[in-house]
Parts: C-alpha cells; sequence; structure tokens
C-alpha cells in the first residue's frame, strides 16, 4: 500500500493537518499580539527642569504634551485607530483609548494656540504652534496618502520646535512666549470641564433609560430649532459601553499628565489663589480611575444588581474631578 492510499484511508489528508495547524498557531499569536498591544501605558512622570536645571515657564506643558502625543504612535503597535490589518483591526478598546488621548491632546493644543502663546486678542500666533495644531487636527482615522501618523509626527515635531524656541535651545525663528495667567488657565478648565462633564453622563447613561429634557432650562426665553420631546431616550447600548469607558481611561491618562505639568508652569497663579489643593485633588481622582482593572470584560450590570457596573465607577470619579474642575475655575475668577 502506498502512502497515497494510507492518507485516503485515514480520511483527511496530511497537507490539511498541517495546514490547520499552520492557521491555529498564526491565529493564537494574533490574540496574544492583540493582547500586548492592548495593555495602555503606564504613567510617567512630568519633568519640571530644562537641562542644567532651569525653570522656563511653558516648558513642562510643552514637553508633557510632546511625550503624551508620541505615545500614540510610539507604544507597542504604534496607532490602532486607523490600523487596516489584524489584530489592530478586530481591536477597539486600545483604538477607544486614543480617541481619549488625542481630544485632549487636540484641546491642548489649541489652547496653547490662542491663548497660552499669545499676550492678547490681536498677538500673531506662533507658526509652530499653527502647523501643529491643524496636524493633530488631521483625520484620525487615515491609513494611507498620508497616513494619521505622519501627520501627528510632523505636529509633534511643530510643538517641539516651539518647546526648543521658548527653552532657549534652539535660535531658529523668533522668540517663543508662553503666558502662565490666570485667564488662560481657566480657558484649558473649561475645554476639560465639557469633555468630563460629557463622558459622566455617557457613562452614566449605562443604566439610565430616558432623562428629563432640561436642554432649555433656565432661559424663559430660549428656543430650539426643532420640537423636543420631554423625555429623552439616553440609554447606552451593551455593545458600546466598553467604547465608552476606555475613552474615558484615555481622557484621564492624557490629563493627569497635562495637570501635573499645569502644576509647575502655573504654580505661581495656583498659589496666589491657593488652589494647589484642588489641583492635586482633581489629579488624585483621575489616577484613582486609571485603576487595574481585574475583569477580561468591561461589565455593565444594573446599578443594584449582582454584576459589577464598571460605567459607574469611572463616571463616579470622573463626576468628582469635574466637580474640583468647577470649583478651581471658579477660584480662579476670583480677583
Amino acid at each position: 500500500m502506498n502512502e497515497r492510499s494510507a492518507e485516503k484511508m485515514l480520511g483527511t489528508p496530511r497537507w490539511a493537518k498541517v495546514g490547520a495547524w499552520v492557521l491555529l498557531a498564526i491565529f493564537l499569536f494574533l490574540v496574544i499580539l492583540g493582547m500586548y498591544w492592548s495593555r495602555t501605558p503606564k504613567v510617567f512622570w512630568v519633568n519640571e527642569f530644562v537641562e542644567n536645571d532651569r525653570h522656563v515657564v511653558g516648558f513642562s506643558t510643552t514637553d508633557t504634551l510632546i511625550r503624551v502625543a508620541s505615545t500614540l504612535v510610539e507604544k507597542p503597535g504604534g496607532y490602532l485607530t486607523n490600523d487596516r490589518m489584524p489584530p489592530g483591526l478586530w481591536l477597539d478598546n486600545m483604538p477607544n483609548f486614543e480617541k481619549g488621548v488625542l481630544t485632549q491632546v487636540k484641546d491642548l493644543s489649541r489652547v496653547i494656540r490662542n491663548d497660552y502663546s499669545r499676550s492678547q486678542s490681536q498677538s500673531k500666533e506662533d507658526p509652530d504652534v499653527v502647523i501643529a495644531t491643524e496636524k493633530f487636527f488631521s483625520e484620525s482615522n487615515s491609513w494611507l496618502f498620508p497616513p494619521t501618523e505622519r501627520r501627528f509626527r510632523e505636529g509633534i515635531e511643530g510643538i517641539v520646535s516651539y518647546r526648543d524656541r521658548l527653552s532657549g535651545v534652539s535660535k531658529d525663528g523668533d522668540e517663543a512666549l508662553f503666558y502662565a495667567r490666570a485667564d488662560n488657565l481657566r480657558e484649558w478648565l473649561a475645554e476639560v470641564e465639557k469633555r468630563l462633564g460629557s463622558l459622566t453622563r455617557r457613562l452614566g447613561d449605562s443604566v439610565a433609560k430616558t432623562r428629563i429634557n432640561e436642554n432649555l432650562a433656565g432661559d424663559p426665553s430660549a428656543e430650539a430649532a426643532q420640537v423636543e420631546p420631554d423625555n429623552v431616550n439616553v440609554k447606552t447600548s451593551w455593545f458600546e459601553i466598553d467604547d465608552i469607558f476606555f475613552e474615558a481611561r484615555g481622557t484621564a491618562w492624557a490629563l493627569v499628565h497635562f495637570l501635573r505639568a499645569a502644576q509647575f508652569d502655573f504654580a505661581n497663579v495656583l498659589e496666589d489663589k491657593n488652589a494647589e489643593a484642588s489641583v492635586r485633588q482633581i489629579i488624585r481622582e483621575l489616577e484613582a480611575s486609571l485603576g487595574p482593572l481585574r475583569s477580561p470584560m468591561i461589565l455593565n450590570g444594573s446599578g443594584y444588581g449582582l454584576w459589577a457596573n464598571h460605567s459607574l465607577v469611572m463616571a463616579n470619579y470622573l463626576a468628582r474631578a469635574n466637580a474640583a474642575v468647577i470649583n478651581l475655575r471658579e477660584l480662579l475668577d476670583q480677583g
């Protein structure tokens, strides 16, 4: 009996068995690689001083923005939001984490462009910051012609040039400026307040079904373009709640670094307003929201049900951080 006859008697050809084992090995490799790529970056410490222990106002904020933005493209797996090949193709937790981080990068770069780097409304914009802001606001899921990563790296280069001119490392171009004033800090905190408020509501909607329409509350003469119902459906789908959860984690991760940088660059402002404790409390709440996740999946149990609801836990931390941000802004408004 020859080998071919033996294979027919056994049923499955040898090449099919080998192919099945190869496919299984590839699948397991992609699963393990996807798990590795899905690990969120650790919190790093913010740089306070330039080389030779020089303190330059604005260095911490710009340097931290560079490092946070660089993490998006340099972490294991790189930037995954625009991936078209496995395992990045089927991963969704890390792309949503990237969405939260990118939103904060955009907000801070825009504030640097409009406020931090300008003394008044008619001041000239810094050209490097203008380029960086435009690059960060590029399409976030472009994978070709050009890929998003290339645009982000160009944006990072713009902030690097601005930081180096600010700290005196580079003499190319005009001298860079950074104004650490209370009104400028309030502008950025206003953006933070809106982001945290939106995420808190979306996370809380994991258990809510409807809410009372309060869009026009507080203004008796207010009108809307369309007639709105008294009750609004807000229930978040079970299939979407993990996306919002990881977007919130990315937001909190970026804000921890940016607030630590603000502690250094706006130290005099915070001391003058006796607001250092407020910033520390915001950071503490955000750090708590980044605690280890000891569950293989995001659970969406009912409020008083048997299973945990990770969204409500995250919403609790972000709501407390947002309340502290509101109090800090009111404190900065005082003369």
